[in-house]
């Protein structure tokens, strides 16, 4: 009897896991694998992605440099995704050169990214490296249309 009532309470603890297992695949699971291709549109209008991988923005007077960057990591998402690039992690040599920031400039806001989670830094050895999360490409895509509407 003591076996069985042991049994019973496993498969209890079982279905239980199921059961939360099915409710959050059902009602937390977000799927940002489209988040390119649902986005193209939008991104078109700010961004393009040159042969060798470099990405280059357009109204890049009108934004901030912050909003630059974010842009210029998106580019990179989508010029990965095109097989310009093998990788879409961008060194700060390659924000300063693309973008024209000086390296004065370019570190603070990074760091500040960085501290608002809006960018990811991965180190490589001596070197850093930078890349956009998947889930903030529309988000900053938006916000970008809204604020060259406002000029």
């Amino acid at each position: 009897m003591y076996i069985t009532n042991i049994m019973k309470v496993g498969k209890m603890n079982k279905q239980r896991e199921n059961n939360l297992k099915q409710k959050i695949i059902e009602e937390m699971t977000v799927n940002y694998s489209n988040s390119l291709e649902k986005n193209f549109n939008l991104a078109k209008q700010f961004i393009r992605i040159t042969k060798d991988g470099k990405v280059d923005i357009l109204f890049k007077d009108k934004l901030t440099g912050k909003y630059q960057i974010m842009l210029y990591l998106i580019g990179k998402l989508y010029a990965k995704e095109g097989g310009f690039t093998t990788t879409d992690e961008v060194g700060n040599k390659e924000l300063m050169d693309e973008l024209g920031i000086p390296k004065g400039s370019l570190l603070p806001w990074l760091k500040d990214l960085r501290d608002k989670n809006k960018i990811k830094r991965v180190k490589k050895g001596q070197y850093t490296y930078h890349s956009i999360p998947i889930n903030l490409v529309e988000k900053t895509l938006k916000y970008v249309e809204r604020e060259l509407k406002k000029v």
